[in-house]
């Protein structure tokens, strides 16, 4: 079952490509205290996911910013080597989107938001999902019905929800 509004964060380590390799971040750690937007994708560099919903938030970064939000996540199900040549790529890490790799999908499992689609090549991916978390706990979620689309999950959206 989906985590939902008012769930907590479950507990994770993710990783992110830091100056010397990947670096391990704690999630919980990470939100303890802090606003944080947190958008999920299937897969770093597929269709939807680079030319939509990761540019719908580099465009909204500084409105995010300006409505009190420490930090805006990216999280796929890849490797941070992935994860941090798909932030330089797409510009999401010049915008100061964080980039973080969920490789054996424990955190999206977690969430309840995996999904395998065999004849796309993905297993246990991520849903297309972004959420507002305040001090750990799931103040907002919006969960695409198609991992194909990019409407309430995309950063317009879910700023116009808060």
């Amino acid at each position: 079952m989906p985590l939902s509004k008012g769930d907590k964060l479950p507990k994770a380590t993710l990783t992110q490509l830091g100056t010397d390799g990947p670096e391990p971040v704690d999630l919980n750690a990470r939100a303890a205290g802090r606003k944080l937007v947190i958008f999920a994708v299937p897969g770093a560099y597929t269709g939807v996911c680079t030319t939509a919903h990761v540019p719908s938030f580099i465009r909204t970064a500084d409105q995010f910013a300006a409505k009190g939000v420490d930090e805006i996540i990216c999280i796929s199900v890849n490797d941070p080597f992935v994860m941090g040549a798909w932030g330089e790529a797409t510009g999401a890490t010049a915008a100061g989107i964080t980039m973080l790799g969920d490789a054996e999908s424990t955190f999206t499992k977690a969430m309840g938001m995996d999904f395998t689609a065999p004849p796309a090549g993905l297993i246990d991916r991520s849903k297309r999902y972004a959420m507002i978390v305040d001090d750990g706990t799931i103040t907002l979620l919006h969960e695409e019905e198609n991992p194909g689309q990019c409407n309430v999950s995309a950063g317009e959206a879910l700023l116009d929800a808060i």
